[in-house]
């Protein structure tokens, strides 16, 4: 006998009602009236799985007879995660991400403003940002820094009118294979080399400014990342083999451009691609989502945000890698990798980050370290290099891992810039065009030799320039206010090297003989040798009496510095640490393997004078 209760009518209701908003979040409002939003988009693709009705992330009236009425409400058409639409687009369902968001790198800028600053203006920007938006620094406290449209100098115009291009809190259109949305959508929803929707809506086929279809991705891969990492550092192209010679127009083969077509009518060239590249690794295998979103707090320079390093996986000269096994059910780990092809489980080992934090796709099982492909799935073995003669070399303390495995470092010499106030340029912040143009020529690029200096971080790296810039000035009237200027930097006029890492990694490092037989890896560039004087060739007319590819000249023996090496505490290699660099090759012609045992302890010169040297030596 069946008893119809208060209580059991109640129960009837609640379910009634959760079966009702299951129905209106499924898909584009599936099981109910047919939204306007489907009849006018047919064959339009679903978001994702998790994602629910068009209003939920576009807003509008979907049951709206007209355009006009269906569209009332609506933020962001094309992008709910345009400036100014964030709080209504993702952030209400992914807060978490969004407040990280607000603070990284890639939307504040921060690092890239303040460094622009100080190489071009000789001041501190650090109280910049894209937006001045409240931040939190390092130790959680809170600061307000200023928008960078109030930033009214050069270094102001060129973030805006240059750099902030590829910021993504602005979307960027019609620029060929670097084009992509702002916010999330930047690299949740790829676009295309034209930037044009090929999707299943007839409504939007064709149409630019665009994602490639309405499918959502949760794992970009190397490509969207490209969109934005092609220019500056190239780090992209480096990291696939690609390089961006002088420009678009310098013939390759037969009079011909390079086989493959990049924004601003450049041609890229085949070069040997980064080796993790070469194994089908995607960026986001070695980089955290912590690296690319942020973790919630501020920082002035990518390196600061950045957590992975080479030793996480490969281990150190007398360190292994760290792990931690995933104890808790709401590991970071296991949360970030619930849509990776092969998720952590309860009880993996995990990897540790050079901030000591979890890897999510990195983990150690069976005495061997595993890096799973986060969209792949393909199982990668890591060497663990910790204790072998190579890496234990006396003197090698302070190297960086990529200073021997880096097998070109894209340099760019002599930067032209030209900033006519007599045209107008595009602000990307401002969004209008505004008094000023800049443009720009360059005198040479290079990928190997690469100079060598100290980091930030007081180790042994490759450098760059950054910026090697001669500015010009051009007054609303005609007039020529500066005329190949260089900017002051650390109190003088000089030229900056910044510290890099390529992404064009090997598994071969540069030999022995190479980088202690160069002078061009020590900072002298291009050069000949006299005596014990060492001279640049590399010479640009603008800076005649000091090489554009190196920094460093030697002069009867005594070392002189000409250009700075930006980035805190960062500096060219000393004369001290120069000539004990270029003493080892006394001994390489006989001890050229890095296994000799000679090189487990400091080099003693003294034993050149032995009686078995200076018989080796005198050829008897």
């Amino acid at each position: 006998m069946h008893i119809h209760t208060a209580a059991h009518g109640k129960t009837h209701i609640i379910l009634l009602l959760l079966l009702c908003l299951s129905l209106l979040l499924s898909g584009c409002q599936r099981g109910t009236k047919e939204s306007s939003c489907v009849r006018c988009h047919k064959g339009i693709e679903h978001v994702s799985k998790t994602h629910g009705d068009c209003v939920s992330c576009h807003g509008g009236k979907p049951l709206g007879k007209s355009k006009e009425k269906a569209h009332q409400g609506v933020f962001g058409i094309a992008n709910p995660e345009y400036m100014g639409r964030w709080e209504n687009g993702c952030a209400p369902c992914h807060r978490y991400q969004f407040e990280r968001m607000k603070s990284n790198l890639m939307y504040t800028a921060a690092g890239m403003i303040r460094n622009t600053q100080l190489t071009w203006e000789g001041e501190d920007g650090s109280s910049y940002t894209t937006h001045g938006e409240q931040q939190f620094d390092a130790d959680g406290k809170p600061f307000s820094p200023k928008p960078v449209a109030e930033l009214d100098n050069l270094s102001g115009e060129l973030y805006r009118k240059f750099c902030a291009q590829c910021h993504v809190g602005a979307q960027t259109a019609g620029v060929y294979s670097a084009s992509h949305a702002s916010g999330c959508a930047a690299c949740h929803f790829p676009w295309n080399d034209e930037g044009v929707y090929t999707g299943g809506d007839k409504t939007m086929k064709g149409k630019t400014g665009h994602s490639a279809t309405h499918t959502m991705t949760s794992l970009p891969d190397t490509k969207t990342c490209s969109r934005c990492h092609n220019r500056s550092g190239r780090i992209a192209y480096s990291y696939q083999g690609l390089n961006d010679g002088n420009n678009g127009y310098v013939p390759t083969r037969r009079g011909e451009g390079g086989p493959i077509t990049a924004s601003g009518a450049r041609n890229l060239t085949h070069i040997t691609p980064d080796v993790h590249f070469a194994a089908g690794m995607e960026c986001i295998d070695c980089h955290t989502s912590r690296d690319v979103m942020g973790d919630g707090f501020a920082y002035q320079n990518m390196y600061l945000q950045t957590e992975v390093a080479c030793e996480d996986c490969h281990g150190g000269a007398r360190e292994v890698p760290r792990y931690r096994e995933i104890s808790r059910e709401n590991d970071e780990a296991l949360r970030e990798s619930k849509n990776y092809k092969r998720p952590a489980t309860y009880g993996m080992k995990m990897i540790q980050t050079s901030k000591g934090r979890n890897y999510s796709n990195v983990f150690y099982q069976d005495n061997t370290i595993w890096v799973a492909g986060k969209k792949s799935g393909k199982l990668h073995r890591s060497k663990v290099i910790t204790g072998t003669p190579a890496h234990t070399i006396a003197g090698h303390e302070r190297m960086e891992c990529y200073s021997c495995h880096s097998r070109a470092v894209p340099q760019c010499y002599g930067c032209h810039t030209t900033y006519d106030k007599e045209q107008d340029g595009y602000d990307f912040i401002k969004g209008a065009a505004t008094p000023g143009a800049f443009s720009e020529t360059e005198d040479y690029r290079m990928l190997s030799p690469f100079p060598l200096a100290l980091n930030q971080r007081g180790r042994i790296s490759p450098v760059t320039p950054g910026c090697q810039t001669f500015i010009n000035v051009i007054e609303p009237d005609g007039t020529q206010s500066k005329t190949e200027y260089v900017a002051k930097f650390k109190g003088k006029q000089q030229l900056r090297f910044a510290p890099f890492y390529s992404h064009n990694t090997s598994k071969k490092a540069v030999g022995c003989a190479e980088c202690h037989g160069n002078p061009a890896f020590l900072g002298f560039g291009q050069h000949v040798v006299e005596g014990n004087s060492i001279k640049g060739t590399l010479i640009c007319e603008r800076s005649d009496s000091k090489p554009l590819d190196g920094f460093l000249t030697l002069d009867k023996g005594r070392i002189n510095a000409y250009s700075a090496i930006t980035r805190e505490n960062a500096r060219p290699l000393s004369g001290v640490e120069v000539k004990k660099t270029l003493a080892v090759n006394l001994c390489l012609p006989c001890h050229d393997k890095p296994k000799d045992p000679i090189y487990r302890k400091k080099l003693d010169y003294k034993a050149l004078d032995d009686a078995l040297h200076r018989r080796l030596l005198s050829g008897r």
